[in-house]
């Protein structure tokens, strides 16, 4: 029998090896196109029917994987989506990519990678790559993973392989794709880092080796942590300024002429996405439970989770000046992905806006180009309700439009023009010449 190592090997050096990802999201699709891209034959898992239905069908749901692309690499049978997971057993490499959440008491919320690892050794041979790229506290690929993995009878570094690898996506960032971004590895051993190594550097741009699964996982924490703190500073400050009435925009565009010492971070309504409002709190946790505290990770996350509050206060402020309460207001929601330019919703502050502001007695509706009706979301009660058309007569027909997220398919001269009020979070009208005085940054 070959050794499982050299035999995986020369798989991936001849590239026979097949690449399987568990989890068709965000991360998980982009990373089949990573891989077909560099001639490796893919197999797609998840558990959600709907979405291989979907992806069979050569229809993408991710808006920066087109629909063309993913009929292409079905059709060619160099992806191959499936919801069977006994289907592990034929791919040489398994790759990680579930949710990650936090539980309702701010714990990492391992359920969904326990729940795929226990899947994979039903299924796990010698000569397999098994790579977790779900982010998570340091310690979990050696303490949760491969022990599970190791129940199966096979060891670590001799039958199969086991690394680290965390996922550095930028939806919306059409200068980066999967391929275009250095990728992290840590092994758990040195066979496995050098396994992980050969078969990532084929589908990506460069690769950063560390010595451990522990190193990877806590880069990742800490790429977060700092934008985590570093928005948090901004979004403290933007409340300072505003009570000295100091525009925060203008500030930061001074600040960042210099050209040393400083990088831009900006304002807005809270965090959203998967990783920032989320992440920083695995670390948390790790702390806690080596009795330790994370002051700066902690004031961050309440300083940005207190944004939008904020912002409804401002709502509030603008509508009493025109002599109108939020009961009964009828406030539309411009824009409800968690950054500009994508269709991902994942923890958007606009939902935490819908409930504030449901709660206070407000008509709500709203639009986005990218998401045509609203999702339902774990921590929210979510409105049934479909992007509204940006017409005239609807702007019109508002006592305020809030800017919640700025997509660059709005025609704000357009919006500000016949909406009565709009308050401004993003500070997307910066460049609006008329009815300025109907813009209330927030």
């Amino acid at each position: 029998m070959d050794d499982p190592a050299e035999a995986l090997s020369k798989a991936i050096e001849d590239g026979t090896a097949v690449v399987g990802v568990i989890g068709l999201g965000y991360v998980g699709l982009p990373l089949i196109d990573a891989f077909t891209t560099a001639d490796f034959q893919t197999m797609g898992f998840d558990v959600d029917q709907a979405k291989v239905t979907q992806l069979l069908d050569g229809e993408s749901y991710i808006g920066h994987i087109s629909s063309e692309r993913i009929k292409e690499l079905v059709e060619s049978k160099r992806f191959v989506p499936t919801s069977d997971m006994s289907r592990l057993v034929e791919v040489d490499v398994i790759i990680i990519c579930v949710p990650t959440p936090l539980s309702a008491s701010r714990d990492p919320d391992l359920t969904y990678v326990r729940a795929t690892t226990e899947t994979i050794v039903k299924y796990l041979r010698p000569g397999q790559l098994v790579v977790l790229e779900s982010t998570t506290y340091p310690g979990t690929t050696r303490s949760v993973l491969l022990p599970i993995l190791e129940s199966s009878g096979l060891v670590a570094g001799e039958d199969f392989f086991l690394a680290y690898s965390p996922e550095r996506e930028d939806p919306g960032n059409p200068q980066f794709s999967a391929r275009g971004i250095p990728k992290v590895v840590g092994g758990i051993d040195s066979k496995s880092q050098a396994i992980a190594k050969s078969i990532y550097e084929r589908a990506v741009v460069s690769l950063v080796p560390v010595s451990s699964p522990e190193v990877a996982e806590a880069c990742k924490i800490m790429e977060n942590v700092y934008r985590s703190v570093n928005i948090a500073m901004v979004n403290e400050m933007k409340i300072l300024f505003d009570r000295l009435g100091i525009d925060i925009w203008e500030v930061i565009e001074a600040a960042k002429t210099k050209p040393f010492g400083f990088q831009a971070f900006y304002p807005g309504p809270g965090l959203g996405g998967h990783c920032i409002p989320i992440d920083p709190f695995y670390l948390s946790w790790v702390a806690r439970s080596h009795g330790l505290s994370t002051r700066f990770i902690e004031l961050a996350g309440e300083v940005n989770r207190s944004m939008p509050h904020y912002v409804v206060e401002g709502v509030t402020k603008a509508l009493n000046e025109r002599g109108k309460p939020v009961r009964g207001s009828r406030i539309c929601l411009l824009g409800v992905a968690y950054k500009k330019d994508v269709d991902d919703p994942r923890e958007s502050p606009a939902f935490e806006l819908f409930d504030l502001l449901r709660a206070a007695g407000a008509e709500l509706s709203y639009n986005d180009p990218h998401i045509p009706s609203l999702p339902q979301m774990r921590q929210h009660d979510v409105p049934d309700l479909q992007s509204e058309p940006l017409t005239q007569e609807y702007l019109a027909d508002q006592d305020c439009v809030l800017i919640s997220t700025d997509h660059s398919a709005y025609d704000y001269d357009f919006i500000v023009e016949h909406a009565p009020l709009v308050i401004d979070t993003r500070n997307a009208c910066r460049d609006v010449q008329r009815g300025r005085e109907k813009i209330h940054k927030c």
